[in-house]
């Protein structure tokens, strides 16, 4: 099985990510098995919801504990805006054209659930070599980072959306009170506390710390990350308690078992998307609305790129940077585990969803395609050869301030 997964890194023979090809083929799988069978309210049945937290802890942590700290202080200032402000904004953008398009206020939490940019899709789509090794550095971060954010801004978001009368009553399946919001933060923040004063204290006991490690200390210290993180998910699952999860992912990572998390985060996208594919089949699909919150995100990521690129970026990036960073919206994982957790709450939300994410991966890989095939035949696009490990050095530089 791991081998099997570890074959979707990479792109296919047509230019495809092999991961979206995949989810695309358990996306299907399950759509067949759904009509097959035709489930009432899977997404009420028992452990639903448990099994939707646990994929969406997988998930965030695995967008979060490949994130290299290096690459974020080369450009901390374009990426702390990017996943804070950025973020906001486009989740500001997105749900107001839904709420002004169809004038209904979950539409405020949909529109925040499809603003993250899907960090498996990135890292499987970045080879162009006429794009900056910056560019592509802010948008790895950019995507890891506002995985967390988004999910979030869904769960805090969806108690407004509740408070004004959105959606039924529901099983509590989501926050809906807003001393609740508050509450949940702490928890998410002790939790965190916790794990990390844990994994401190078994990284010393170890010996790995400091410049006397002893012989043996970092697999020892490998084991217990390992025990620490898969024991955190099983809890914070219970709850969505994401914030501790995403935070975990920062700090303590899982050294020579990072390649299996590699497999675990892929085939927990995989499951998610033919868990989508069932309640598609089982549910109404929203083609419309779908199509809106998908080209609305797609344009909210171009937006924000243009404005964060003019107030921000020193050096100025290069017209294939600007483009590889403002058509690099892609949703996965992230907006189909948010879809499915908000389903009980919310129902319809993944009939709005999935055409949502269909349409932003079609946009995305549309203009990848034309802007790949205008560079090849534009050699004046991007800087001259000459020049090329000039730019690339100057762009590498730290920001001033």
């Amino acid at each position: 099985m791991a081998l099997g997964l570890s074959r979707l890194r990479g792109r296919t023979s047509a230019g495809l990510p092999r991961v979206v090809v995949g989810a695309c083929i358990a996306l299907t799988g399950g759509a067949v098995l759904g009509l097959l069978t035709h489930p009432q309210n899977l997404s009420h049945a028992a452990g639903y919801q448990y099994a939707a937290g646990l994929l969406l802890a997988i998930g965030l942590y695995g967008s979060t504990h490949d994130i290299d700290f290096a690459e974020v202080r080369r450009s901390l200032k374009v990426v702390l805006v990017a996943v804070t402000v950025g973020v906001l904004v486009k989740a500001s953008l997105v749900a107001t054209v839904m709420v002004l398009a169809f004038d209904r206020p979950e539409y405020l939490v949909l529109g925040i659930a499809v603003a993250q940019i899907d960090p498996l899709s990135v890292a499987a789509t970045q080879k162009s070599d006429r794009v900056s090794p910056r560019a592509k550095a802010i948008l790895s971060v950019w995507a890891a980072f506002d995985d967390p954010m988004t999910v979030l801004l869904t769960l805090y978001f969806s108690a407004l959306a509740v408070r004004y009368g959105a959606g039924p009553a529901g099983d509590g399946s989501v926050v809906t009170d807003t001393a609740t919001v508050f509450v949940d933060l702490l928890l998410n923040l002790g939790l965190f506390a916790l794990v990390a004063a844990l994994w401190w204290v078994a990284a010393a006991w170890l010996g790995s710390r400091g410049p006397a490690r002893r012989p043996g200390a970092r697999p020892a210290a490998d084991v217990v990350a390992l025990a620490l993180v898969v024991a955190l998910i099983l809890f914070a699952a219970q709850d969505m308690m994401v914030l501790a999860v995403a935070l975990t992912g920062l700090f303590v990572r899982l050294g020579r078992f990072g390649a299996g998390l590699e497999t675990a985060v892929a085939l927990a996208f995989l499951i998610a998307s033919a868990v989508l594919g069932v309640v598609l089949a089982s549910g109404e699909v929203f083609l419309r609305e779908g199509l809106v919150l998908g080209a609305s995100a797609f344009a909210a990521q171009l937006l924000v790129t243009l404005l964060i690129s003019r107030l921000l970026v020193r050096p100025r990036l290069t017209w294939p940077d600007l483009a590889h960073l403002g058509f690099g919206q892609q949703n996965g994982i992230t907006a189909i585990l948010l879809a499915l957790a908000l389903e009980p709450r919310f129902p319809g939300t993944v009939g709005v969803v999935g055409p949502a994410i269909v349409t932003v991966n079609l946009l995305h890989h549309t203009f990848q395609w034309a802007r790949v095939d205008r560079w090849r035949g534009d050699s004046s696009t991007g800087p001259e050869p000459q020049h090329a490990a000039t730019a690339t050095r100057q762009e590498l530089k730290p920001e001033p301030g």
